[in-house]
């Protein structure tokens, strides 16, 4: 039996796993329309700029374009107002690092075994004849560069590099950025620090410039600002994909202006919202600096610009109407802002779309924006949102999105497939109506056991899917 790249891509398209059958068919996933052929003929100044800012642990409702009542980011919501805001998209998880592993590689995360944050919360395994065997001493396990992610499959198509921001995917010079395919990295290798003196808990430095230690001065919201800035005005050989990972508005709450806060286990969490609404506020003064540079070489509306959050926020964020915050699969963890804006591609101006999308989504509209196929043994888990932002598709609503929180002291599993979403918190099962109770508040499991069944059997299979192929690492 022959199957054919639409019945292929049909079937990725409404289920987002890729049974083994499938995968072994060496087709490309990405459908390229309105995208020009990375064949080499192409002119470069045709292919778009790439921009991608992801935020933190900021809250659903943290922007002015999101509802904010108390924090201003007239650049951000920029964004919104001349391109895309989608209300359903979601982290492919509730924690930074397997959320930055999703995007770089397009895979769900269970993919490449980081399922949670690297760090020292984090309990590591590596495999060892087959069997994963217990790591004593933390942050040796990392993402393993592939030429079939993101970053490389960029470059080997032309594309410029740079990543400004927190890495948090590996501290090991062998899980660097520059062994990822970025050309140029400035910023801290794990997942927060001190924002004046760049360094972990415990004293630990951590601020590098590509694989080398290195110091500065400032805020460092303002210096990757300064950076990415810097970046876009000097980068005029090639288009370019950017990607600027705040570790704002993530704890220490550290406020710009005041460099005697200082960072230790004790304090780590003291903050007010008015604090945190001037840490955002920095953040979107860079977004502004952005959009001017890009305005100056002429090149903003041919720049697909990306905003997003790697998961729900924390303290001091508003989550808005959903429950819970970031570590939990409750809407409140894994519902995320997502902005998109690219006239020249098409995007509409203050258009809201409804569409479900996912952390690997973007990986893979990137790509079909660039022009550049994925590698046919090695498709990614999401789908190309271009064609259904612009109009040109119907929106795909059934889609269905899995999730799975497994560490020793914590395990919760989710499945959201249209408006159902089913949780199972350790012992605790729950079915909510999202369109009827975006809040999580009416559990319907006894209601509607027909499909907390179907639910349950698609979890399941995603599940032994994504867990197929042992990965080589586990950190959890």
């Amino acid at each position: 039996m022959t199957i054919t790249r639409a019945t292929r891509f049909l079937l990725l398209h409404l289920f987002s796993i890729r049974p083994a059958s499938l995968a072994a068919v060496a087709v490309p996933l990405l459908v390229l329309s309105h995208a020009p052929a990375a064949n080499g003929q192409e002119k470069k100044e045709d292919r778009p700029n790439i921009i991608f800012l992801l935020v933190d642990d900021m809250g659903w409702a943290d922007l002015g374009c999101m509802g904010s009542k108390d924090i201003e980011t007239p650049h951000i919501d920029r964004i919104a107002s001349e391109g895309v805001r989608l209300t359903d998209c979601y982290a492919s998880a509730p924690v930074c690092s397997p959320t930055r592993a999703a995007f770089l590689t397009g895979l769900w995360q269970q993919r490449t075994g980081i399922e949670w944050a690297i760090g020292l919360t984090s309990e590591e395994a590596k495999r060892v004849d087959g069997k994963l065997v217990e790591v004593e001493e933390p942050f040796t396990m990392g993402l393993a560069p592939q030429d079939y992610h993101l970053t490389p499959l960029l470059k080997n198509h032309g594309y410029g590099t740079a990543i400004y921001g927190k890495w948090h995917l590996g501290f090991k010079p062998e899980y660097n950025p520059i062994e990822h395919g970025f050309d140029e990295f400035w910023g801290i290798i794990g997942g927060q620090c001190d924002y004046y003196k760049y360094y972990y808990l415990g004293g630990m430095k951590q601020l590098y410039e590509k694989k080398e230690m290195t110091t500065a001065e400032g805020y460092i919201t303002d210096l990757i600002n300064e950076r990415a800035v810097r970046y876009i005005r000097e980068e005029s050989d090639s288009p370019f994909f950017l990607y600027v990972p705040y570790n704002a508005v993530h704890h220490p709450y550290h406020v710009p202006g005041d460099p005697t806060q200082t960072y230790t286990n004790e304090n780590k969490n003291d903050g007010t919202r008015a604090g945190y609404a001037k840490m955002m506020a920095s953040i979107d003064q860079g977004v502004g600096e952005m959009f001017a540079a890009l305005e100056e070489k002429g090149i903003l509306d041919n720049t697909l610009i990306i905003f997003s959050s790697d998961n729900g926020g924390e303290r001091f964020s508003d989550n808005g109407p959903f429950f819970n915050h970031k570590t939990t699969l409750w809407e409140g963890g894994i519902r995320v802002p997502c902005l998109m804006r690219w006239p020249d591609g098409g995007l509409p101006a203050g258009e809201v779309s409804a569409q479900p999308a996912i952390t690997m989504d973007l990986t893979a509209t990137i790509l079909a924006a660039a022009g550049v196929p994925q590698f046919k043994d090695h498709p990614m888990d999401g789908i190309d949102l271009l064609p259904i932002l612009r109009g040109d598709q119907e929106p795909v609503l059934n889609r269905v999105f899995c999730w799975r929180v497994d560490r020793t002291r914590r395990r919760m599993k989710a499945i959201r497939q249209g408006e159902w979403k089913y949780v199972q918190d350790d012992m605790v099962e729950l079915l909510f109506n999202l369109r009827a109770d975006e809040g999580e508040r009416e559990n319907l499991y006894y209601d509607r056991l027909d499909k907390v069944k179907e639910l349950k059997e698609k979890l399941a299979a995603w599940e032994a899917e994504v867990d197929r192929v042992p990965p080589p690492i586990l950190i959890h």
